[in-house]
């Protein structure tokens, strides 16, 4: 039987994270880029439930930089509607870069700390 190859982003995933970890009070906001839309979630590993979660899957503009700015906006709003304020950034991966930053800087703005 084969072994699995994994993506050197895979690797990179993996690496990160070994080094954080989502809790109640200080969850994991963590972004997935496909090739048409981006998602984002805040989750608590400790125990191993999502809090909260958004996508661009219902914005035309899909992929780009104003979409990450809408995307970090909502999501840092749904985050202060449960009484969150810091969290941990994983950025799975990718290069703090382009619609990773954007999502980043928007959320910022809009209240959160990390």
């Amino acid at each position: 039987m084969a072994t699995k190859k994994l993506t050197p982003r895979q690797k990179r995933q993996v690496r990160i994270r070994k080094k954080i970890s989502g809790a109640p009070e200080k969850p994991r906001l963590t972004v997935f880029r496909s090739n048409r839309y981006l998602y984002v979630q805040l989750i608590d590993d400790l125990n191993q439930q999502t809090l909260a979660s958004a996508s661009t899957i219902k914005e035309k503009s899909g992929c780009n930089k104003s979409a990450a700015a809408n995307l970090g906006k909502e999501i840092a709003e749904k985050a202060v509607a449960r009484k969150i304020s810091t969290i941990c950034f994983d950025r799975s991966g990718y290069r703090y870069h382009g619609v990773l930053k954007e999502i980043a800087e928007a959320a910022r703005k809009a209240g959160l700390q990390f």
